[in-house]
């Protein structure tokens, strides 16, 4: 049963975000798909980047079967430069199995939604609760840091034992009459008040609750685990050119950045050169013999988990078949047509570059070289 102190912070929590609250376009209605399509953006991404993504995929695939019958080189398009492509394609698997297994209709219920590739605890819990009224807490970044120094919780919010303390302070909040405002009133809390280097706390309806406030200690929580360094990797990409088109090479499915096309290139070994590298990675994944020639530049990227220095050289084609060691398929195109493919962020920082060098020279595509079974 909700205590006097919870029932206090949840009613200031909803008149203030009914006064307060942002107006976002997943906000306009209930729609199951739409606030499913903007959660799983919204996962680990910040909300202004979020909305020109989502008004474009929206009126792409307007309802979920329209998603599920597209390719999944269209969603990879769609998704180009967002990020986090496991996102899209568990998406776009999900929306399969909706329109084939629940008659195009996104499922009420909470185990069967949680059931959906992609689909954790929090997705489950905001969907539902915003969607059908479901009585699940949403814990989200926001609501961890939030709850965190509301409550002065003392353990890492990256360890089980801090998770599982926000979690039963969110649930005992929980307004179980009006789950999804009350979901969405704690998430907006903590992305406009209670945020994370200089949290507004003279303007928090419940600063006065706030245990971290009055020990005027909100920097110190939530409590976290050492951040290890990101490690760094040398790359080597190589452009491919014959007759006027490029070689690009398409990603497994799997994994980082699974389903994206890129130009072919790999890690540097350690003692290698990068011009080595690159007509060594090139042969290894499609077998083609390449005159590796000028270095077209040098760009630098970030991932949450790794960041890389990528070469990038300007490579002839000097003989054989395509056959895919890695890849799962392949195009020569012209750098016009390399618009139509969903590449990753990285190689559109070089792009460019490759467009100064090689110019842009629009033409028909040719059929493909020969390509024969994958190894």
């Amino acid at each position: 049963m909700k205590g006097a102190m919870e029932s206090r912070i949840t009613h200031r929590l909803l008149d203030w975000y009914r006064e307060s609250h942002r107006d976002l376009p997943w906000r306009e209605n209930r729609d199951p798909y739409r606030v499913w399509v903007s959660e799983v953006m919204l996962q680990q991404t910040q909300v202004a980047t979020v909305i020109p993504y989502y008004h474009r995929f929206l009126a792409r695939f307007t309802d979920v079967r329209a998603l599920a019958s597209a390719s999944i080189d269209d969603v990879l398009k769609q998704w180009e430069g967002l990020g986090y492509y496991a996102r899209a394609r568990n998406l776009h698997r999900a929306a399969h199995i909706v329109v084939h297994e629940h008659d195009g209709v996104v499922p009420a219920d909470a185990k069967v939604f949680a059931s959906l590739p992609g689909v954790g605890s929090y997705m489950t819990a905001a969907v539902q609760s915003i969607a059908f009224d479901a009585p699940l807490a949403a814990v989200d970044g926001n609501v961890k840091r939030t709850l965190a120094r509301l409550f002065a919780i003392p353990q890492s919010i990256d360890k089980p034992a801090g998770v599982r303390a926000i979690q039963a302070h969110a649930d005992d909040l929980l307004d179980r009459n009006n789950p999804g405002t009350f979901n969405q009133a704690l998430m907006e809390l903590g992305a406009l008040v209670c945020r994370p280097l200089n949290p507004l706390c003279d303007d928090c309806p419940i600063a006065s609750e706030c245990v971290a406030r009055l020990s005027d200690a909100a920097l110190a929580f939530p409590v976290r685990d050492a951040r290890r360094e990101v490690p760094r990797q040398k790359i080597a990409v190589g452009v491919v050119s014959d007759d006027n088109r490029v070689l690009i090479t398409r990603r497994a499915e799997k994994g980082m950045l699974g389903g994206l096309w890129e130009f072919p290139g790999g890690k540097v070994r350690r003692g290698e050169k990068p011009a080595d590298a690159c007509a060594r990675e090139i042969e290894e994944e499609t077998s083609l013999k390449v005159e590796v020639g000028e270095k077209i530049t040098r760009v630098k990227h970030l991932y949450t988990h790794l960041a890389v220095e990528i070469d990038v050289f300007h490579c002839h084609y000097r003989g054989g078949n395509v056959v895919l060691d890695g890849p799962t398929d392949h195009r020569w195109v012209t750098l016009d047509e390399t618009a139509e493919y969903a590449f990753p962020k990285a190689n559109h920082k070089f792009m460019p570059a490759i467009r100064q060098v090689l110019g842009s020279k629009p033409g028909r595509a040719r059929p493909p070289k020969p390509r024969r079974a994958h190894k």
